[in-house]
This record gives C-alpha cells, structure tokens and sequence, in this order.
C-alpha cells in the first residue's frame, strides 16, 4: 500500500471506517487505476454468516412492527449523512472502481435520491378496497414485510444498487444483509459506516438490521441457499443469474435479478443527428463500457450512415482516457486484467467475423487495464455482436427498414435498455411498442435511468425490478383479508352449505 493507500487511509476515516477493517484481512482491496493494493479486508467465515443471518432475522422482527413513517425517518437521517459525506465516498468509488470523479459523484446522488424516494415512500404503501359480492363485508388488499432481504451487488456500481435495494426494503419493514463485490470491498466498507451513524441519530434501530457480508462467492451462496433469507436481489451477469434462480426457485424464495444487457440503439434518418451522436457516445463509453445499460449495438439508416461514423470516429479519437485523478478524461480503466482479455477476445471475434474495428488499443502497461473505446463496423449481428462483453465495444450496423431493424434489435437473449433517435411521432411510437426491452428511450442514450423508474429488463435480463415506481412491491407479501360485519354467513359464488 503505497501512495493511494495513504491517501484511501484519510478517506475511510473521515467516513468512520475502523482502521482494523481494511489493514487485517486476507482479501486484497486493489484500484484499477494503477493495479496497486490498498487495503486488505476481512472476509466472512461461516460462523459470521450464521450470526448476521440470525441477528438480521431478529431485527426483522423488531423492525416489522415499527410504523412505516418511523422506518422512513431512519431513512431520512441516512440521506443527510450521504449527503455530508458525498464528495469523501464519490472519491473512493472513483479510486476503488475506476469511474471518472463526475460518474463517481453521480453514483451517491443516486443513493440520496434513492432516501428521497423512500421516505415518501414510506407514507405511501398502500393496498386496495375491492368489491365484494357478499353483503355486509368489506375485501380489501393489505401488504406486510417480507423478511431478510439479501443484496448481491457488483463491482459497476458498488454503493448505488445496494442502496436501490436497502432504501426501499427498509422503508417495508424489512432487514437487509449485503453481499457486495469483492473487487469493491472498501466502497462496501464505507457505505456501511454511513449507514451506521444514521442507525445511531435514530437512537431504537435493531442491533443487525442493515448488515455486510465481506467474501467471495460463497457469502452470496449462502444468501442463495439459506432459508432465514426471504429475498435475495441480485446484480450481475446472465451466467451468475443461471445459478442463482433455480436455487432460490428450489426454496421457494423471492428473486430480483438484474443481469446482463446487450443494449441497441436505432438513429433514424430524421434524427437530430448530433443529439444522437452525444447519447452514443456518452452510452458506448461512459463507465469505460462497464454499465449494464452501455450502448453496445448502433443500427445506422443507410442514408446517414458514413457522415455518421465519421463523426464517431473523430469523438472518439479526441475522447480523453487516463487515470481520473491525474486529468481531464471520460474514460477510465476496465476493472482489471480479465476484463482487457475479454475485450481482446471479443475484438479478434469480431475480425474473425468480417468486422473493421477502429480503436481498442491498450494505452501503458502494468497492472492497470486503459483501452481506447472501439468501434466495430459489422456486416451484420453475428459473432460477438450477440453477447455481452462488459468493455467498450460499439458494434455499428446498416438498415434500411424499420420493422426489420426492430426485429434485429430484439433478436438478442438480454432485454434491458433500449433506444431510438428520431423526430418522426410514428417512428417513436412504433420503437417503443416494438422494442422488448425493460427500459426503452426516444432521443436519449440507454444509459442514465433515473430511481423514480422501475429499473430492470426482460429475458436474459432476469425480469427483476428495482428502485422506484411501484417496485417496493416486490419487498412485501400481499395479503387479502375480508371482513364479515353483518350477522348472516353468506358464501361466494352462491354456494350453499346450511347445517
């Protein structure tokens, strides 16, 4: 632990990270921008985990019956301590991931934005009055907390998608316990110490009712498999939600699955063409192409086509990739060096395949993984243009008719976010009937989804959803209770049954 070591030291402990925490371990905390170790963590044995599952489970019992507005105020208070510590832990995502400070800071406001949502939530989660056919009684819709609600998270976004989750599980009675990435522990680390000092302004929050699970892959198997865990909501790749559903199917457990997305664009030939090249160029290379929401395919009219990649081509010949510390650049590091193999593999695919590629190159050496974004001019969708590579690849493909570039967009297995740019009316409607996609856009990139949206997509998506709208649903237990205030016994459909 060297320079970024001392500096990762000043910000855990200004956000209340305790020093044994991240010096005493045997997991290496590392930073894809320059490779090197800063920190070493303490992983969690099984033991640990059978304590966090108990205690989350007797805190769920406490927190049950605390009024839902009350739950919102332990919300509240964890907005304010973000938002006092937002510029500390926007660094460390940019340290510990890799994101430029802009994308860094982007990630906590969605945390507060998240509290926001939740405290109005939590005066809001409300059932129905429902018609009966019975006289004298009254049938209404009523819903209660879950349980334990586990978090998987991954690397893209360390603190944001657990606080999608944990805001709104709170807010519904329930506890949380987190799994998060192994590559992001210290992001993980800190966020928790935030949450912490909110739990003590509430003063009677449950000992265990917001807990971390520092580990590898066995800490989320065992949120999978163990039977005190009601709901695991899990992030990650297509392959990762293979192994977890049918495990949580085989307990009959809830499944939030948010997986892997092979994102297309469509720019029509009536398109704003430079609001369009903005939203490609921000969705193919922000986050270094590490979002689940990257724009990976742009299908081109044939009549914009070459004007159009020529000025791709020059944005991205002046888009500045380096260390985000040290300059004013968009693009940092992929995550670490598997992820440069996978880009690698993916582009000599595409080579292999008839495809021109423009860019790519590796930029230094070492143990950081800097590329320049590439752009794959395709024939068509094959190869590597059907599977997801979390790297900044954009494949660029013609058409000439709409119905049949829909059906091209949506004859991909992932179904998260989608687009198209046009300032036809019809040609908008049409896009977002047709597309099959979870999230689908008109005249704005794949990527950005704002928390008031339910986040998530469909297919090898994992049909989950997450943060807002009516999402909360999915972290209660719905419950439909009738009530006989009359003093006659009458029964549905006109069944008959006198004694």
């Amino acid at each position: 632990m060297v320079q970024l070591g001392q500096e990762i030291g000043g910000l855990l402990d200004r956000l209340g990270v305790a020093r044994a925490l991240w010096t005493e371990g045997s997991m290496p905390a590392v930073t894809p921008l320059t490779g090197e170790q800063i920190g070493i963590v303490r992983i969690a044995d099984a033991a640990a985990i059978d304590e966090a599952l108990d205690g989350a489970s007797a805190a769920f019992r406490a927190w049950r019956q605390v009024p839902a507005p009350r739950r919102g105020e332990l919300v509240r208070l964890w907005g304010e301590e973000l938002r006092a510590a937002k510029d500390d832990l926007a660094k460390l995502v940019t340290i510990e991931a890799g994101k430029i400070p802009s994308e860094g800071a982007g990630e906590v406001q969605e945390m507060i934005d998240i509290c926001d949502f939740a405290v109005g939530l939590s005066r809001q989660l409300y059932g129905l009055t429902i018609a009966t056919e019975r006289p004298g009684h009254r049938m209404m819709e009523v819903w209660h907390p879950l349980g334990v609600v586990g978090v998987i998270s991954a690397f893209n976004f360390p603190v944001a998608v657990w606080a999608w989750n944990a805001a709104v599980a709170l807010v519904c009675g329930n506890s949380v316990v987190w799994k998060p990435s192994e590559k992001t522990p210290l992001t993980a680390l800190a966020t928790q110490a935030i949450f912490d000092r909110a739990a003590r302004r509430f003063g009677d929050a449950p000992q265990g009712l917001a807990q971390i699970l520092i580990g590898e892959r066995e800490a989320g198997e065992a949120l999978v498999d163990d039977k005190r865990v009601a709901l695991v909501s899990a992030t990650g790749s297509t392959r990762m939600g293979r192994a977890v559903a049918p495990r949580l199917a085989g307990r009959f457990a809830r499944a939030i699955l948010e997986l892997g997305g092979n994102n297309g664009v469509i720019v029509t030939p009536s398109a704003d063409l430079d609001l369009a090249l903005r939203g490609v160029a921000f969705g193919a290379m922000g986050t270094a192409g590490q979002r689940c929401t990257t724009t990976r395919r742009l299908f081109l009219h044939d009549s914009i086509y070459d004007g159009f990649v020529a000025k791709l081509k020059t944005a991205y010949a002046s888009v500045g990739v380096g260390n985000p510390l040290e300059g004013d650049v968009l693009v940092g590091p992929l995550i670490d060096r598997a992820a440069y193999e996978m880009m690698q593999d993916a582009l000599d695919a595409a080579r292999a395949a008839g495809g021109v590629v423009y860019g790519g190159e590796r930029i230094g050496d070492g143990e950081s993984f800097y590329v320049k974004p590439a752009l794959v001019e395709m024939p068509g969708q094959v190869g590597p243009v059907l599977e997801e590579t979390f790297a900044p690849i954009l494949y660029i493909m013609r058409y000439d008719d709409l119905d049949a570039v829909m059906a091209l967009h949506n004859d991909v297995a992932a179904g998260l976010s989608s687009a198209v740019f046009t300032t036809d009316m019809r040609e908008a409607e049409h896009f977002l009937v047709m597309s099959d996609c979870g999230i689908a856009n008109v005249n704005l990139g794949t990527s950005g989804a704002e928390i008031g949206g339910a986040f998530g997509g469909e297919k090898d998506t994992g049909g989950g959803r997450e943060s807002g709208s009516d999402s909360w649903k999915a972290y209660m237990r719905r419950a439909t209770n009738t009530v006989n205030y009359s003093d006659a016994l009458p029964l549905a459909q006109g069944v008959s049954f006198d004694l």
